[in-house]
């Protein structure tokens, strides 16, 4: 039996509206073997506060969430434990009782909006549907359900009723999705990764959105979240799960000041950032343990660095350190923590990456994409997905194409590889132009330029094994004399990402989501490509699993000589892996340079937003500037089907002026390389 978690140290005042104790979770598979993907976890919310559980994908984190409201998969049971919500035993109600619970006293925000909405129902028949669960009917559901669109900050609620989950973006589904949590006017809400995959100025908007609706309704909040800097701006207090278990809690502060466990150091070594440029990044050897393993000691022992006998042989009991909990040998007669040791300054370190000749080249691209209506189709407009980009990629070098999602970034990559037809511009490799070439002259451009996609998962085929995905594009361009060479590379090639030759008979369902994305970075070595353009293949990813992957692109690159265009929202990422910035705003470049220029002096308003609104490990107080920054970026991306006048960020730009509602800028030299779009330029340090 594990030990029990000992009581949360904040202020004894509050009193506890969730206590989970020793709550444990089995599954039977078909085989009639068990697991336990949750382990006896513990943790207590007040009303009004925010407990963060973090961990990596496999922990149990989502899993502890599904049996506080009793929602387990098939084959699932609670094995052990309790659950209480202000008093009341839910694991000892009956599923009639259970069913008020769910929507009425226990909201869920489930992590992907477009997967947890119906399609063919519109948003406010989905509303309707959750207030009449709870005995609301008619016009007065219809009434709520506009005053709940109104609440989460959705302009225009009685019209945007009518309209279907497709016709929002990625932000607005997710605020859909928090109304209908609502609906029942929970006392708990539990958001599981609400912000993953959404940009960075889309994530703040969420974070600030539920942190006023927290504060109007007095509600507790279980955040599920992988992302550090999410739980530095939202979080009061943190629980660090690691294989079906908690193994660290404390206050935001105490955790972010000195975190205990050393699986809790290495999330926070994993990070990204300026002051890590050059180094590699110190990520978790290996994974989390599958759940169908029993443990003797303690379960982060293979992973760990200051592992010794005893964490083999017997599990850790809790400790408590100053004003946190751990549960780690290491910690036994330690009353005071000690503080985690910067990793670097935080200013970019140089890095003296020359550029050289460009391999490839992009000038003046434009993708419009024809909208046409009535009976002949006849086109009545253009979507300006891409607008005047022009790029330059250089061997051993990576520029980073940065922006909201539908700013056209994934566009631009596509297009460079013309698996869209650009509209106008120029794209030519070493010189030579391909924007013309046929379809059957391609050739070339294929072995040259590849492309690894943001989700592996669906962009490699199910049907197919490993081995023969990578091998695919092998046998396609005619490259080894036979298949005993081409599956012989094969097997070097998952060597080299650090996967293992034999894993080339499996099929992608049987790995993870990094190795996924690994066997994707395979792929598209295998031709020997000089240019990789990269569409957002950290977005989704752990911590730990992220820097594996960052770990590995950085010591290709130096390796082959690979230049990279890396499209991305993700600011840290960029900072640490980036040579070249550019910043796209609704299908045109608004700020590019070199790193250190372009982060340094920040010209354009939409480049200060972006890096505003990232949640950076900084304390309450960085927190809220960067929330105060945004909102001046709280308006919706404007549709490219009709830009705004004049400059195209003028409607969410508080430093708007007459002239950037007429005309759209010319491009102003700042030197070295550094060129900004807009009448009002930033020319010195922020």
């Amino acid at each position: 039996m594990n030990a029990p978690l000992p009581a949360d140290l904040h202020d004894a005042t509050l009193v506890p509206l969730l206590r989970v104790d020793d709550l444990s979770v089995a599954i039977t598979r078909a085989d009639g073997s068990e697991i336990r993907p949750v382990d006896g976890v513990g943790f207590e919310i007040s009303a009004g506060e925010t407990f963060a559980l973090l961990g990596e994908s496999g922990c149990g984190k989502s899993m502890t969430a599904l049996a506080l409201t009793r929602l387990l998969p098939d084959g699932g049971r609670i094995a052990g434990g309790s659950v209480r919500l202000a008093g009341e035993a839910l694991l000892a109600l009956p599923e009639a009782a259970m069913r008020r619970v769910r929507g009425g006293q226990i909201g869920m925000i489930f992590q992907e909006p477009s997967t947890s909405l119906n399609p063919v129902m519109s948003v406010g028949a989905q509303i309707v549907e959750a207030l009449a669960a709870h005995g609301l009917r008619g016009e007065a559901a219809r009434a709520e359900a506009c005053r709940l669109l109104a609440a989460v900050g959705i302009p225009d609620p009685q019209r945007r009723l009518a309209e279907f989950p497709f016709q929002f973006s990625g932000g607005m589904k997710q605020r859909v999705m928090i109304a209908i949590a609502l609906a029942g006017r929970p006392r708990l809400l539990i958001a599981d990764e609400p912000t993953t995959a959404l940009d960075v100025t889309i994530q703040a908007q969420v974070l600030a959105l539920l942190a006023d609706i927290q504060q109007r309704e007095g509600m507790a909040m279980l955040l599920i979240t992988h992302d550090l800097g999410v739980v530095a701006r939202a979080a009061h207090r943190v629980g660090v799960m690691y294989a079906g278990q908690v193994v660290e809690t404390g206050s935001r502060a105490a955790f972010f000041a000195a975190p205990l466990h050393p699986y809790s150091r290495k999330l926070f070594a994993a990070l990204p950032d300026a002051g890590k440029r050059g180094s590699a990044l110190d990520a978790p050897v290996g994974g989390v343990p599958l759940p169908d393993r029993h443990f003797a000691g303690c379960r982060f022992a293979e992973r760990c660095a200051a592992a010794f006998d005893r964490c083999d042989e017997e599990a850790p009991g809790w400790h408590r350190v100053g004003a946190q909990t751990v549960r780690c040998h290491l910690y036994e007669g330690v009353a005071v923590p000690r503080p985690l040791e910067a990793a670097g300054e935080g200013a970019p370190q140089a890095i003296i990456r020359r550029a050289g000749q460009a391999v490839l080249e992009v000038r003046d691209l434009a993708v419009h994409f024809p909208v046409r209506k009535g009976l002949f189709k006849r086109t009545v407009g253009h979507v300006r997905a891409v607008d005047g980009v022009s790029l330059r990629l250089a061997p051993g070098r990576t520029l980073a194409l940065v922006g909201e999602s539908g700013c056209g970034k994934t566009t631009v990559g596509k297009a460079i590889l013309r698996l869209i037809e650009p509209t106008a511009g120029e794209l030519r490799l070493d010189g030579e132009r391909y924007d013309a070439l046929p379809p059957g002259a391609l050739q070339p451009l294929r072995r040259a330029v590849q492309m690894v996609f943001q989700d592996p998962f669906a962009s490699l085929n199910p049907r197919m094994r490993v081995g023969e995905i990578i091998e695919e594009g092998l046998a396609a361009l005619g490259i080894g004399a036979d298949a005993r060479e081409r599956r012989a590379r094969v097997v070097d090639l998952l060597e080299r990402v650090g996967l293992a030759g034999e894993m080339r008979w499996r099929h992608p369902h049987e790995f993870s989501g990094g190795q996924r994305q690994r066997i994707a970075v395979a792929r598209a070595l295998a031709v020997g490509p000089r240019v990789i353009v990269c569409d957002e293949p950290t977005s989704a990813l752990d911590v730990s699993v992220q820097a594996q992957l960052l770990n590995l692109m950085r010591e290709l690159q130096r390796d082959e000589g690979l230049a990279y265009l890396f499209i991305t929202h993700n600011l840290a990422v960029v900072e640490y892996l980036a040579d070249d910035v550019a910043v796209m705003y609704l299908g045109r470049i608004v700020e590019e340079g070199p790193l250190e220029r372009v982060l340094r002096v920040r010209a354009h308003p939409y480049t200060r937003a972006l890096l505003a609104a990232v949640p950076r490990i900084g304390g309450e107080d960085e927190a809220g500037r960067a929330g105060a920054a945004v909102s001046g970026t709280a308006v919706e991306l404007p549709s490219p089907l009709a830009p705004p006048v004049g400059c195209h960020f003028h409607p969410r730009c508080a430093q708007a002026t007459d002239v950037c509602r007429m005309r759209y800028p010319e491009p102003v030299e700042l030197g070295h390389g550094h060129r900004v779009r807009c009448h009002w330029p930033l020319t010195g340090a922020a």
